[in-house]
């Protein structure tokens, strides 16, 4: 088995043990899509005339992968460091790309489950998603997103050295962004400076581009526009983190 393989596998077994990390990581966002989905249920939203739950089934699934790659990453970097795992890595024939890449793998099967976990129940009639046609338009948009905010994660986890740490930094940065964008309140009932704000916000563009595949408003120049500005968070992102990067907390 490679080294990949064996951290992919290791990774992913830690995951699905851990009864905390796969409620926070799945039922944790749906229980905002079922509250807010009961709350506005039936309404819709004045300046597009389209219904909540066609912004807010996109924004918490948004929001939930996001969350899911920041967290996963830098808790997980956090305490192989704490605990001198990857300095034990460090002395084994295994690259840095294989840790990273094994990571980032596991956050893109955890972003497929809770795609479909979430379009699966916001489907039902009670909340009343009409997904249109253009929903594969999804898949890019989720993939750079999950690249853009695993790369965040890689970051904090990083810098952070303790759980307290980890958890300060990581809800600091995504519970603001998670209204600015767009994921529990509409931007189109925004005022326009926040508007202009958000722009500069990674989960504007994963909030966008998933919400114009499923609703059928997406066009090629609207899905390259979210993927395009979530390749330059990821790689804004990535080269920091790379600089930042320490496989002990002495080095």
């Amino acid at each position: 088995m490679s080294s990949f393989s064996a951290l992919t596998t290791a990774g992913y077994r830690a995951s699905v043990r851990d009864r905390t990390t796969v409620f926070f990581t799945f039922a944790f966002p749906l229980l905002f899509l079922v509250v807010f989905g009961l709350i506005f249920r039936g309404k819709t939203v004045e300046a597009s005339g389209r219904g909540y739950i066609d912004y807010i089934a996109p924004g918490v699934l948004s929001w939930g992968v996001g969350n899911a790659a920041v967290f996963g990453v830098a808790f997980t970097l956090m305490q192989w460091r704490r605990d001198d795992l990857l300095r034990l890595i460090r002395l084994t024939p295994t690259p840095l790309v294989s840790v990273l890449a094994s990571r980032y793998v596991i956050a893109l099967v955890i972003g497929a489950v809770q795609t479909a976990l979430f379009l699966g129940v916001a489907l039902l009639p009670v909340f009343g998603l009409r997904m249109a046609g253009t929903w594969p338009l999804a898949v890019p948009v989720l993939v750079c997103g999950i690249t853009a905010f695993l790369a965040i994660g890689l970051v904090i986890g990083s810098r952070a050295d303790t759980p307290e740490a980890v958890a300060a930094v990581a809800n600091c940065v995504m519970v603001p962004m998670a209204f600015l964008s767009g994921s529990f309140y509409p931007i189109d009932a925004m005022p326009s400076w926040l508007q202009a704000v958000s722009k500069a916000l990674p989960l504007r563009y994963l909030n966008d581009g998933i919400s114009q595949a499923v609703s059928g408003s997406a066009s090629l120049a609207g899905i390259g526009i979210a993927c395009g500005g979530l390749a330059v968070f990821a790689a804004v992102f990535g080269v920091l983190a790379l600089r930042t990067f320490r496989w002990s907390n002495t080095s």
